[in-house]
């Protein structure tokens, strides 16, 4: 005698129960990945935005200068986030705060982050040929999650920055 082959209704809703078990257990883990990954993503960008403008300032011997851009062409008035979207520019004129007049070079855009904000001490950041900023900085980058999840790039005066999860002198971040 030949037996039946399939599953039955009890196998199928015993193996569902399973399957939506697991999937109840996984998926706040993988929101929580997501949002890990899109900060870091954040973070990894501004770092790699100090290191070119450290890098070219160093190339061109010239000041290289980062500000905040909601237009990707222009530096935002005082006051603009910094995940509205930043710029890298030659900043020919050394303006201080940085302003990215006409002819002066654009070296990278960088999007907007919507899913968190950015906090900064600095509303401009420029180096120069020698390597150094001349002050120290830092940007807190802040998603839904609060200061629990909060990251921090601290950049030295001489324009090496470092993330950290507390501030420069050791305190919990704040995400305000």
């Amino acid at each position: 005698m030949e037996r039946p082959r399939g599953f039955t209704l009890p196998e199928l809703m015993f193996a569902l129960a399973i399957v939506v078990g697991l999937l109840g257990w996984a998926i706040p883990g993988f929101a929580e990945f997501r949002r890990n990954a899109a900060r870091t993503r954040e973070v990894n960008q501004f770092i790699q935005a100090i290191y070119l403008a450290r890098s070219e300032a160093i190339k061109r011997n010239s000041v290289v200068s980062l500000c905040p851009s909601v237009d990707g062409g222009t530096c935002a008035p005082a006051g603009t986030p910094w995940h509205r979207g930043w710029i890298v520019f030659v900043n020919v004129d050394r303006d201080s705060p940085a302003r990215r007049d006409p002819g002066e070079a654009l070296l990278h855009v960088y999007a907007p982050w919507d899913d968190g904000r950015v906090q900064a001490n600095r509303a401009t950041l420029s180096f120069r040929s020698f390597g150094q900023m001349g002050v120290t900085a830092t940007f807190t980058f802040c998603d839904e999650r609060g200061s629990r999840a909060a990251r921090a790039v601290i950049i030295s005066q001489t324009g090496r920055p470092r993330v950290s999860d507390r501030s420069a002198s050791g305190k919990p971040l704040a995400c305000i």
